[in-house]
């Protein structure tokens, strides 16, 4: 740990010597999150520097993929998945950090622009989709909601820390359900209702170790996958039945 944060203290002393020459600098403690079958979450560090006063906006996004959100319906004395639409490009993992509220500092416009904020994400059915807008907003509060719940979304407002109006620094929580991939993260400088400056640090998430290798086996080789599956549980269960005869 200590190790750790001199490396941090000494990087961001460099960050803030590139500010001088660069209006904004940032970057992240760890370029690559390895899943691990013990994986729990993982907390990484952004941080980086300015060259004045402002405020900071940082939107961290997941790989993009389609998401299909399903509508239930009642079908005589149970319910059903009825109606489904599917969203293009959305991101597997979004979160927001600020300074401040955003509404002090960004206008509405610029948050649109930018996509931050998760009423800001666009998202866009796929196909020929015709739906009043009310119920394509129906769609979209449904699956911010789910992602909401299942920890993948969040908007930590306020939760990136200044120093001396130069440096700044938040934490990046990562549960442990998310999804693998590369990931950016868009640090914004604001100054005067403006964008003054914006910088993307990329970094990857990936499994590794015997967890890995069984993802892409399950993955590459499906049929084969399940079969095996299949005759691990019957050996499993032959094998128990074994042991109760015996006892």
């Amino acid at each position: 740990m200590l190790r750790l944060l001199i490396v941090v203290l000494l990087l961001a002393l460099g960050a803030s010597a590139r500010a001088q020459e660069a209006p904004l600098v940032a970057d992240v403690s760890e370029n690559l999150v390895a899943i691990t079958t013990g994986f729990t979450g993982k907390e990484v560090l952004l941080f980086g520097a300015t060259d004045g006063p402002g405020d900071i906006a940082i939107v961290v996004k997941g790989p993009l993929r389609d998401i299909t959100i399903r509508k239930k319906g009642r079908f005589g004395p149970i319910w059903i998945n009825a109606d489904a639409v599917t969203f293009r490009d959305v991101p597997s993992f979004y979160r927001v950090a600020s300074s401040r509220p955003l509404e002090e500092f960004a206008p509405p416009n610029l948050l649109s622009r930018f996509q931050i904020g998760s009423e800001n994400i666009r998202l866009e059915p796929v196909g020929d989709v015709t739906l009043r807008p009310e119920d394509l907003a129906e769609y979209r509060a449904a699956l911010i909601r789910l992602k909401t719940g299942a920890q993948i979304y969040d908007e930590g407002l306020g939760s990136v820390n200044t120093t001396s109006n130069r440096l700044f620094r938040t934490r990046i929580l990562f549960p442990a359900n998310v999804p693998t991939g590369t990931y950016f993260v868009e640090v914004y400088l604001f100054r005067n209702g403006t964008v003054a400056a914006a910088e993307i640090v990329p970094f990857n998430i990936s499994k590794i170790g015997f967890g890995a290798d069984v993802y892409d086996f399950a993955h590459d080789f499906g049929p084969i996958y399940g079969l095996l599956a299949i005759l691990l549980a019957v050996g499993a269960g032959w094998a128990a039945s074994a042991a109760f005869r015996r006892a």
